[in-house]
């Protein structure tokens, strides 16, 4: 019998009311059905296991962002299986009064398909449409297509005055780093990231009624700031930096960030005491709940940090909020079960394992199946 730490079990409990000081929005993952697959079929996700995650965010009083790169967009959830989750999710959503965005791109493209920066416009134009057609808010996300062709800044520019000048209500615009996806190396026209971050200002300060935020995913501190600093009114930088986001989210007094973090996904109770307390007027606080977090996002973030996934969807499975541990594409095999079991070890430590008897039985059956038995 493998030996293993058993930790105290969580203490947090749902807050009483909804946050106002921030908002914070989860990337969900989905939750595969693992009897689909194999022989060439498609993978396919348990609905019902998958909304339950999203309904179990919300009773945490954090918003949901939908169909985003924690659901393996663009690494086994497709533009298709797409249009089925989110009409549920949009409905949940307002049954519930939860908060939500979704993610829109282009990934109905197929790779190397597109010829023309128009047709990278339509894909958009019609997930945009899509989304907003069943009553939601769009995340617009960065597009691999567009990156792939797109011949300099003044390209970028053109896609997202066109794509912006027709939404109906203000949209976050996802930066996403090549640290999370290779794909997106050079975004914006520029390989240079302070040369990048000037194009996506320009495009902010001629669209900011249209724009809600800036969701920054670079896991770079300084350039958030600074960015932060320069955003016009009423334009929010919302952290995906999965790193340091506790002092982001508090702020320096004069500015704050928001969040749309993966991270969130696994840490939604303590994010959820951190941000009560914050509401309160408590901003030590908020950094001394959330800093025990740290070392279990910078495990579960860490090189290729784009298999975050993996630690999000097993800390799921160790709190009993999925029946399984498998994602689609058989992504869970991407990380090593060492590196499995320090996720284990951090969510322990962070005090995030509502029944840390079924944790630790679930963990020990995962290293006897790797044919780790010490």
């Amino acid at each position: 019998m493998t030996s293993l730490a058993i930790y105290e079990p969580s203490s947090f409990v749902p807050p009483v009311q909804a946050p106002t000081s921030r908002r914070l929005l989860a990337a969900a993952h989905v939750v595969a059905d693992p009897a689909s697959g194999g022989a060439g079929a498609p993978d396919r996700i348990d609905l019902e296991a998958t909304l339950a995650i999203r309904r179990q965010l919300w009773s945490w009083g954090l918003g949901v962002a939908e169909a985003m790169d924690t659901a393996q967009r663009g690494m086994g959830l497709s533009w298709a299986e797409a249009c089925e989750l989110v009409p549920h999710t949009i409905a949940e959503s307002r049954a519930c009064g939860g908060d939500l965005v979704v993610g829109a791109q282009t990934d109905q493209l197929e790779p190397g398909a597109a010829r023309s920066l128009r047709e990278v416009e339509a894909a958009y134009e019609d997930q945009v449409g899509f989304v907003e057609g069943h009553g939601g808010r769009v995340c617009l996300m960065a597009s691999r297509e567009l990156a792939r062709i797109a011949r300099g800044p003044d390209d970028y520019l053109s896609v997202y005055r066109t794509v912006l000048s027709q939404v109906r209500e203000p949209v976050i615009i996802h930066w996403l780093g090549e640290v999370f996806d290779p794909a997106l190396t050079g975004y914006w026209g520029y390989p240079d990231l302070d040369a990048a971050a000037e194009v996506l200002l320009t495009v902010v300060e001629g669209n900011a009624g249209r724009i809600d935020g800036i969701k920054l995913s670079l896991l770079d501190q300084r350039r958030e700031l600074v960015l932060r600093e320069r955003l016009p009114d009423g334009v929010r930088l919302y952290t995906g930096d999965d790193f340091d986001y506790p002092r982001l989210i508090r702020g320096d007094g004069e500015r704050h960030s928001h969040a749309l973090l993966g991270v969130l996904d696994a840490i939604a109770p303590a994010a959820a005491t951190a941000l009560a307390a914050l509401d309160a007027g408590d901003g030590d606080e908020f950094e001394r709940v959330l800093e025990p977090t740290l070392p279990l996002a910078r495990k579960i973030f860490e090189t290729p940090t784009y298999n975050y996934k993996v630690g999000v969807t097993l800390v799921a499975f160790l709190n009993g909020l999925q029946p399984h541990f498998r994602l689609l594409g058989g992504l869970e095999s991407a990380r090593s079960i060492s590196h499995l079991r320090e996720v284990y070890c951090g969510a322990g430590e962070a005090g995030l394992l509502v029944d840390p008897e079924l944790a630790a039985a679930r963990m020990r059956h995962l290293l006897a199946l790797a044919g780790v038995d010490r």
